[in-house]
């Protein structure tokens, strides 16, 4: 029985087109006694339908659920107080992955789906929060909706209402409004356009519409949260096939624990469901350090003069105390400059306020501005120039109003303390070991395939600017043994630079890199860098780039070109007869009206010879941790790039520090990438200059 069929449609077009500015209501805002859930896919909702709740930014949800026919994995994460998205697999138990048993074995079906809402208005007194959603935009579709959903809290309950199209509105029980304005908007086509992977605007907001609800209720016992829903799907077109459906009412409840939250739930009145939830906070996360405060100035006994200044504590001290490891100094009467590297503090701030502590507490008061220049390698990269009078009034809390951020600038090395610059040492060898770990999720021969182990890496400079590196790949643990074949049978027509992957990564110890490499700054603000030899994983040549970085700008911009050929995957140090002409012209900006951001752009020939633009957006939050996704549009077609149509993937990078009990520098990165294909791929150059001049960035910290 279709009980809304008759609602008028300016009703459902004021519902559906609910896009207000926040500020045209200035009613406060209401504190939620009810804190927000993930409903079954993932992403803050009830049961299967989605709230317009948002969560803390930096919230991270990683979710289990099972629902008989399906189960799903998904990871929910809060990107600005306005804007969540969601990663999620699902596995259909009543579907095999494929029809070839040499291929996928019994393995059941396995679909990979992206989801995000925004938020239109926050919710007021009077006025409730809107959010709008898109469910599963890319990919085959498995369950792809739009909706506008409007949330309303009342002390302990939690009230929604929304419409929905797609999937949330097979239901059909509200005229769709925008078939009145065009007819094309009547019926919804079906099926995915190219081979997967693209986002089909074109079946946005069509087809039939549905009307979905319910509530959230927080018990007086605080761990335990009971949910009721009404949903706008009728499972007659479900993947897993049609599924009976009793009702269309769905209840539920949800116990927490810790970080911890255990749902419940009984669906289409006939459907037990259940699951688990891992919750934290990437923008609050930290890790407890075994570290001495910044040293305390107020009752200080400085040197009187230069000459009773002891050296070599206040080295000592920079090293230990401040994290800074000199390579040279220069003390004067006036100022003093500390050239070196920091390898503890990531936060400029910290660092700058610790460094300037130590120096104010042995430098005579003579001393007027400390110079505390940072380089990357044995290249001075910023020098952030401290007043010396101002940071000690700040310091010792002299002045209430005193902010110790205000008593120092970063701009880059001027000529005259380039000149004083004189390292005793620029050349030597050098030596480390990182962890490496890849994982992918969804592949035919196993779900869940992951490979780790060390990166020995090491060489020699010759002086601040020459360097030979080398890093040897050693696999300690892995499950790639479970791939079933070694060569793709897809249709694309593009070379393969990238899908002989497995070819590559079944040798267990792989020699990654062997280059000599020249980087030197050519001006105050460009920096240059050239290089030769076994370039990365798979390509070898020679290549050079060319960056504009100025100190704390927000936008850069650089240009590569490389000339790259192809490694044989049998004989690490031979090469088959592929060759390219690859690199691209960069721009690296980070928007005001996007705190924490930074958007890349790169255009320019990929590995495959194919043309076009590499998208990539990074966010990071406050702990450190940066979470970012791209995607490469070429002008490959769809059909010729093969399955996925065309590249993307996400990424999240750690710093080291959240991890040690000690202050300390370095990131740990960790790739997914839905489907590799060969169309739309990037060299991995040796070292991009945009990380080498990462001390000149304030989005590096």
């Amino acid at each position: 029985m279709k009980l809304f069929k008759g609602m008028p449609s300016r009703c459902a077009i004021a519902v559906a087109t609910a896009c207000v500015s926040q500020s045209a209501f200035s009613d406060d805002a209401v504190s939620l006694q009810v804190k927000p859930s993930q409903m079954v896919q993932g992403g803050t909702g009830l049961i299967q339908t989605p709230t317009s709740r948002m969560g803390e930014v930096g919230d991270l949800y990683m979710n289990y659920t099972d629902n008989n026919e399906y189960r799903f994995w998904s990871v929910n994460l809060q990107l600005f107080d306005w804007m969540q998205a969601t990663a999620r697999y699902t596995d259909v138990r009543t579907r095999l992955y494929s029809d070839v048993p040499s291929f996928s074995g019994d393995q059941t079906l396995k679909d990979k789906g992206l989801d995000v809402k925004f938020r239109l208005l926050e919710e007021g007194h009077y006025f409730p929060e809107v959010s709008l959603g898109f469910r599963d935009f890319g990919g085959t579709g498995f369950f792809e909706s739009e909706y506008v959903t409007a949330s309303k809290a009342y002390g302990p309950f939690d009230f929604h209402l929304g419409l929905g199209w797609g999937y949330m509105g097979t239901a059909d029980d509200i005229t769709n409004p925008f078939c009145k304005i065009r007819d094309s908007y009547c019926d919804r086509p079906s099926g995915f356009s190219g081979r997967g992977g693209k986002i089909d605007y074109d079946q946005f907001f069509k087809g039939p519409m549905a009307v979905f609800g319910g509530v959230e209720y927080q018990t007086p016992w605080e761990p335990l949260r009971l949910k009721l829903e009404f949903e706008g799907n009728n499972y007659q077109y479900d993947r897993a096939g049609a599924l009976e459906q009793d009702s269309r009412w769905n209840v539920g409840a949800v116990y927490r624990w810790n970080n911890f939250d255990f749902p419940a739930n009984y669906q289409r009145g006939n459907t037990f469901g259940f699951g688990v939830t891992y919750h934290f906070n990437m923008n609050t996360a930290k890790q407890v350090k075994f570290d001495d405060p910044p040293r305390e100035i107020v009752d200080a006994k400085p040197a009187a003069s230069l000459a009773e200044l002891n050296k070599s504590r206040l080295y000592r001290s920079l090293a230990y105390d401040g994290g800074f490891i000199l390579t040279d100094a220069s003390v004067e009467e006036d100022e003093a400059i500390f050239y070196g590297n920091q390898i503890a503090y990531r936060n400029k701030a910290e660092a700058v306020n610790r460094i300037g502590r130590i120096a104010a507490s042995e430098l005579p008061e003579s001393v007027k501005s400390y110079h505390i220049v940072e380089n990357a390698g044995r290249l001075p990269m910023v020098d952030t120039v401290i007043d010396a009078d101002a940071f000690k009034v700040a310091a010792k809390y002299e002045d209430i109003e005193a902010d110790i951020t205000r008593t120092y600038t970063r701009v880059a090395p001027s000529e005259d303390v380039l000149e004083k610059y004189e390292p005793n040492r620029t050349n030597g060898f050098f030596k480390g070991v990182d962890f490496f770990y890849t994982q992918s999720f969804g592949n035919p021969e196993d779900f869940y395939l992951y490979q780790g182990g060390l990166i020995f890496s090491g060489g020699y400079a010759f002086n601040e600017n020459w360097a030979a590196v080398s890093s040897v790949r050693a696999t300690l643990l892995d499950n790639f043994d479970k791939f079933s074949f070694r060569i793709d049978q897809d249709t694309s027509t593009l070379p393969r630079v990238r899908t002989m992957v497995r070819e590559y990564v079944s040798n267990d110890l792989w020699l990654d890199t062997a280059i000599l490499q020249w980087n030197d700054r050519l001006s105050d603000n460009v920096f240059a860098q050239a290089y030769g030899g076994y370039l990365e994983t798979m390509f070898g040549g020679i290549g050079g780039e060319v960056l504009w970085q100025p100190v704390d700008s927000r936008i850069a911009f650089g240009v590569d070109v490389n000339y790259a050929k192809q490694r044989d995957y049998d004989e690490p140090f031979d090469f088959f007869d592929y060759d390219v002409i690859t690199g691209h012209v960069s721009a690296y900006w980070q928007p005001e009206f996007l705190p924490d951001t930074m958007l890349t752009v790169s255009a320019g020939q990929f590995l495959a010879k194919d043309k076009g633009v590499n998208i990539d957006f990074a966010k990071r939050f406050d702990s450190g941790i940066i979470v970012g996704a791209y995607a490469a549009i070429t002008n490959v077609s769809s059909e010729e790039y093969g399955e996925g149509s065309f590249t993307k993937g996400f990424y999240i990078s750690v710093p080291l520090d959240l991890f040690t009990l000690m202050p300390s520098k370095g990131r740990g990165s960790f790739p997914w990438v839905p489907i590799s294909r060969d169309g739309g791929q990037m060299l991995k150059r040796p070292g991009r200059l945009i990380d080498f001049t990462g001390p000149r960035s304030s989005f590096f910290d």
